[in-house]
Formats: C-alpha cells, structure tokens, sequence
C-alpha cells in the first residue's frame, strides 16, 4: 500500500534536497511516497537535467583559496553562466564543499565526488554549473588573494613571509602581469611587438637612428609594464617588485593566477 504523501513528507524530502516543493511531491507521488524511491528519482533528475545544459556556456562563477599552511595553498574555481548564480548560497555553499573535500581528500577525490554534488545545484538553479581548475601550489613561504571572488592569485616565494606573498598576489590581481622576469619573454612576444611599434615610427619624420632608438624604447616600455619584477609596486610606487624581493630577502618560485 502507497504511503500517503503528507505535507511533512514533502517537507522532509526538501530539507533533505533543497530542491522546490513540487518537485519534492512530484518525485514522491511517482516513488508511493517511499523517502528513498524518491530520493533517487530526484537524484536521476538532476543528472538528466544537468545533461541538457551541456551546450550551455558557464562563463561566470566563483573562485575559493584554501590556505592550508603558509606553504601550501588550494584554489578551486567553479563555474555557472550568470553572476545571480555565482553570489547564490547553495552554489556558494557547494564550492566551498568542494575545495574542503579538496584540501582533506585531495583534488582528483573532489573531482569523482563532483558530479553528484554538483547536480542537485543545478536542478535548484536551472544555469549550467561545472568545475573550473583546481590546483595546489606550494613553497617555503605562500600568499593568496582573491578578487570579488572572481580572480584567484597564489604566489609562491623562497624567503619572505605570508604577508609579503599576500601582497605580491594583491600586486598581480590589479597589474595583471603576462610575464614574472625578462626572462619569460618569448622570441615570439618580441617580435611580435616589434612588427607593431615598427609600422608605428615609420611614418614619423625623423632620422633612422632616432626613429630605431624611439622604436627600441616602445618595446623596452611595453615589457617592463608587462613584466612583474619590473612593475611599481602597488602599495609603494617608488619601489619595484624586484626591490621588494631584495628588500625582504625573497625570491619567486611561482605565480597562478585564475580569472573567471
């Protein structure tokens, strides 16, 4: 005989899911009102519908760094496609389940864990809803930062302290370096530039080795504000990245830095 379905079933199966009341009664009344049936015909919903939002762009979303110590940092990014969604507290709520599952199981458990966490959101958000990157970076000394929860910026250091990564992550979040030294700077990235700045002096009126200098200086300019050692630090713009590093004894080992 079907159990009948009571308005505190109901209530039971949403407090369980979090999903809408008529879904709840709906998945009851086709389960005879056994909790489990229904349980699973929501859990099938969810993947069903989270099927059909494949083609769907998720070009928005959240980013969350777990410091676990002072030398070790976690980011997970997870996307859906509108920002109504990513400031949501059941999306929230479930990366912040994912970079925990992350940080104690590791990342590749979080990643076979995902889906069925992830399906019921997006039953309750109707928005295509999936995982970003997800990575460790780790270092004698690590600092994050994270920018209105859009931009994750982990810097690793060899010497220094948690603050001065900290500030270093701030640094790149707002500069937006392409590169951390010369270095780094393809042969590709240069010549590319020089195409550029040269068909800019061609037309100027000027002698061809004032026009070489003027071109030499674009290209040097252009690098430098690229570049994070050669940028003025934000919070003193008197000193650059590189004079900081000396100033504190410090060295960078790595820079990552993820932007929905």
């Amino acid at each position: 005989m079907a159990t009948q379905i009571t308005t505190e079933l109901i209530k039971e199966l949403r407090d369980a899911t979090g999903i809408s009341v008529m879904q709840c009664k709906r998945a009851l009344e086709e389960a005879e009102g056994n909790m489990e049936k229904a349980l699973a015909i929501l859990k099938k919903t969810s993947s069903d519908i989270a099927l059909k939002k494949q083609d769907r762009t998720a070009a928005d979303g959240a980013v969350m760094i777990k410091n676990d110590t002072s030398s070790n940092a976690l980011l997970v990014a997870l996307h859906c496609e509108t920002d109504f969604v990513a400031h949501n507290e059941d999306f929230l709520n479930l990366l912040s389940s994912l970079v925990n599952i992350a940080a104690t199981e590791g990342i590749e458990a979080m990643k076979a864990k995902a889906k069925d966490l992830i399906d019921p959101i997006i039953q309750k958000t109707g928005e295509k809803i999936e995982l970003g990157d997800a990575y460790v970076v780790s270092g004698s000394t690590v600092g994050s930062y994270v920018h209105n929860g859009k931009q994750g910026v982990i810097v690793s250091l060899e010497g220094g302290d948690s603050n001065l990564a900290k500030d270093i992550a701030m640094h790149v979040a707002a500069m937006k370096p392409e590169y951390i030294s010369p270095s780094d700077i393809s042969p590709e990235a240069t010549q590319t530039m020089t195409e550029i700045f040269e068909k800019e002096v061609a037309g100027i009126d000027k002698p061809e080795d004032i026009k070489k200098k003027m071109l030499e200086g674009k290209i040097n300019t252009y690098f430098k504000e690229k570049t994070l050692l050669s940028q003025p630090f934000i919070k003193d713009g008197d000193m650059t990245i590189a004079a900081l590093l000396d100033k504190n004894k410090a060295k960078i080992l790595d820079v990552k830095r993820y932007v929905i």
